[in-house]
């Protein structure tokens, strides 16, 4: 596929825009593309379909994106492949996407405080892939490097190697491991403009910046929504070319975002 474009007329932006948008590939028409405002997270998920791949930010219960968690739940899709650091707990995150068993498959390096998570897990009803923390996080980077694999030592000699590629360097022994393959990532930040460019605060960063640019579309939603133009680039975590949607959330719980004062 060839497109006719004079290079001369187009910015360094653009052009950037223009590539990432071929990538994505993504059956957007441009008006929608440069439509990145929605009015809320129903908006946001509603063409998020059954047995999609979705990438979900968050720390345990910090900087998960709330909003649009609620809205796949209520959505009701099914068959889900859902990537994150967690399972969130019984009532809250991911947990009440387990709770309408709207999960498939689980991939997550840590799901100890679940045990709707527990249940279904041990009854078969679930999958689950449970990665080192590291590899979790590389796997998301890769994806929006660009990278199809890469090699770590990280679960040699594990269950974490069964069935994958190993290689020898320097005497030492890798597993090879590749790059996420999302439809989806959902994030979460504490500012963002119309745009797209976001902002994060302290540890709610976590996972969000590597998968907000590693879904295929990326969906974030914020505390704060201002006009383009107002947020200091110098202060930007994740460039708008990397986020599709945009809209500001509500009601936010934020359970263990809270600052202790002795």
């Amino acid at each position: 596929m060839t497109f006719p474009v004079n290079k001369s007329l187009l910015d360094a932006t653009t052009l950037v825009e223009v590539i990432f948008f071929l990538r994505s590939k993504t059956l957007i028409s441009p008006k929608e593309f440069m439509k990145k405002v929605a009015a809320n997270a129903s908006e946001a998920v509603r063409d998020i379909q059954d047995g999609m791949t979705l990438m979900l930010g968050g720390f345990g219960l910090c900087g998960i994106p709330e909003n649009s968690i609620t809205a796949l739940v209520n959505l009701g899709v099914k068959n889900l492949t859902c990537i994150s650091n967690n399972a969130g707990v019984d009532d809250f995150g991911i947990g009440l996407m387990l709770k309408g068993r709207q999960v498939k498959k689980m991939i997550s390096s840590y799901v100890g405080e679940n045990a709707e998570f527990e249940r279904q897990l041990l009854s078969g009803e679930l999958e689950v892939e449970l990665l080192p923390q590291g590899t979790l996080a590389e796997r998301c980077r890769a994806a929006g490097a660009g990278i199809p694999a890469f090699f770590t030592p990280a679960g040699y000699g594990t269950e974490v190697a069964d069935g994958k590629e190993t290689r020898e360097f320097d005497g030492k022994q890798y597993i090879m491991e590749k790059a996420f393959n999302s439809d989806y990532a959902i994030v979460k930040a504490w500012k963002g403009d119309t745009d797209g460019n976001l902002i994060f605060k302290a540890t709610a960063r976590n996972f969000n910046p590597m998968m907000a640019m590693a879904g295929k579309i990326t969906i974030a939603e914020v505390e704060e929504l201002v006009p383009a133009g107002e947020l200091d680039p110098n202060f930007i975590h994740t460039p708008g070319i990397f986020v599709n949607k945009i809209f500001q959330g509500v009601d936010y719980e934020k359970r263990i975002e809270q600052r202790t004062i002795r």
